[in-house]
Order: C-alpha cells, then structure tokens, then sequence
C-alpha cells in the first residue's frame, strides 16, 4: 500500500480513470471485431502480437534462475489463463459490453474464495458476506428462470473461476519471483497454450482485423501500466471505487455504438459485485493486511 505520506489521490484517480477507459476500449474493439475469427485464434493472434511488448523483458526473463517446480506453476497458469482467455472472447461476441463488464468484477470474488480453499487465507465473517453479496449480484444480472441464460453469460461466468484460478497461481509465483518474470512468462505460456486451439479453428485474417488485435494488445498493456501508476501514486481504498466508472462507460458505449438498450438490472448486479469488493479492499487496507484479490479492473486479456 502506497505510504500515506507519498499519497496523490488526486493523481491515482487520474491514472485510475484512464486504466478504466483503456480496458472498456478493449471489450469494444473485441467487439467491433466479431465472431468471423474463432475466439481461440482472436485470442492467440492477440497474444502473440504483444509479445513485442515483451522486448525490455528479455534481460531480466535470461537472468532469472526457475526451479522446476516453477516452471510446472508457469506451465499450469499458462494452461489454465488460456482457457479463460478463449472464454472470454467468445462471451464477448455473444453478450452486452455491460454485462460482460459487469461479470468481469466476479473475479476477485472467485480469488478471495480460492485464497481461503487453497493457500490457507482465513474467510471472515466480513469476507463470506462480500462473497454472498457478489454472488447476488451475479444472479441479480443472469436473472435465471427470468431471461434467457445463453452461452456468453456461461462462458464468462466460467472464465471469471479460470482467471481466479491464473491470479491464484500468480499469487504463489510473485512471492519467489520478480513480477516483471511472472508478467512475461504469462505471455509466453499464453501464446504457446492457444496455438494448437487457433490452429484448429484457423481463418486468415484480414489486415484490418490484425490491426485491430494489435490494438487490443496495445489498451491492455497500456491499461494495466497505468494501473501500476494509480496504485504507486495512492492506496486502493482510493483507487478501487473508480472502477465502477468502467460499467458506466460500457453501459454508454454500448447504447450508443452497439445499439445494445441500457439494462437496470445489469447495472445494479455490477454495483452489488463492485461494493462488495470495494467494502472488502477497505476492510483489508484498514486491518493492515495484504490484499490477495486481484484489483477488479485488471483485464484478463
């Protein structure tokens, strides 16, 4: 957490608003994209054209020394973010901006369960009923029994349990390890995991659609940058409710370009998941403890 002394809200919720608008131009441009590439090939071509963002790692990735047993962990990340990957962008030609926006908050959820499953984490009372909170929510936006529940909403429902999985597996690798090699190795492993799937569903793409991928490549690295710069510039109990300005964008976004209608219900179900995570970042920050979850923004792509 960022010492309150160096604190600049003022310039974390500056940095914190434009992550927001870089990572809803990245749903939109994967929206814009379509369905004519498969998801599997969408994302693999997306990965393997930010690999060139990958060039001032190089020195630092020759240099680390990895055990055995973390190779087996980056393998297993990269496995498994694969799959979610895919997930994501076939949910995302199938769904609203605003709801996938708002589905994306569940991760950190899935995360806080998993930390208490699996690496020990203590699941407080204040924790089971931000847990139960966002799970309303989640019911809140598919309204089971109520509308049609299709293969979008599974399939980002199900990506929000592979990411948490990923950001699990995160969490073990950046205790040994510079973060620097862990985000690295993640593309590497990535890009290496969706080749086979993007070779089975091949369709040349045009350089119009290379382009765009491109460019998904560069809001998502350029979002989780300036991610990094609102967290060094002030804790997340500050930065952390910017997020939901993320759902306000894609609701608007996708009324105006996509012509997709304003939801209530989406809209509602987002800001029961965003409380819930923002009143557990602020419990977290005020016990002094270090945060597991990841941050709700962070893109998966």
């Amino acid at each position: 957490m960022t010492p309150p002394a160096l604190s600049r809200p003022a310039l974390g919720v500056f940095w914190m608003l434009v992550t927001g608008l870089c990572f809803v131009a990245v749903t939109a441009l994967v929206k814009v994209l379509g369905p004519r590439i498969p998801a599997p090939e969408a994302a693999f071509l997306r990965y393997l054209l930010g690999l060139v963002f990958l060039v001032p790692m190089i020195r630092p990735l020759l240099r680390a020394r990895v055990s055995r047993r973390q190779w087996t962990l980056f393998g297993a990340r990269g496995a498994v973010h694969s799959i979610g990957v895919m997930l994501w962008f076939f949910g995302m030609t199938q769904i609203p901006l605003a709801e996938v926006t708002a589905m994306n908050y569940l991760s950190p959820v899935y995360v806080t369960i998993g930390a208490a499953l699996f690496l020990g984490e203590k699941l407080a009372l204040r924790r089971i009923l931000a847990v139960a909170a966002a799970l309303l929510g989640a019911l809140i936006i598919l309204r089971p029994g109520f509308r049609e529940v299709n293969m979008g909403h599974l399939a980002m429902l199900f990506a929000a349990v592979v990411f948490a999985a990923s950001y699990l597996l995160a969490k073990i690798l950046t205790d040994e390890l510079s973060p620097v090699v862990v985000v690295a190795m993640l593309s590497v492993w990535v890009t290496i995991g969706l080749a086979p799937f993007a070779a089975a569903v091949w369709v040349t793409p045009t350089l119009g659609e290379i382009a765009l991928l491109f460019a998904v490549a560069c809001f998502a690295t350029a979002g989780h940058y300036t991610m990094t710069l609102a967290f060094q510039a002030a804790p997340m109990t500050v930065t952390q409710p910017v997020t939901f300005l993320q759902l306000v964008w894609a609701v608007t976004l996708g009324a105006v370009v996509f012509g997709e209608p304003a939801d209530g219900w989406v809209v509602l179900g987002g800001c029961i998941i965003m409380g819930s995570i923002s009143f557990l970042t602020w419990r977290e920050a005020m016990l002094k403890r270090r945060v597991v979850a990841p941050p709700a923004p962070a893109t998966k792509v």
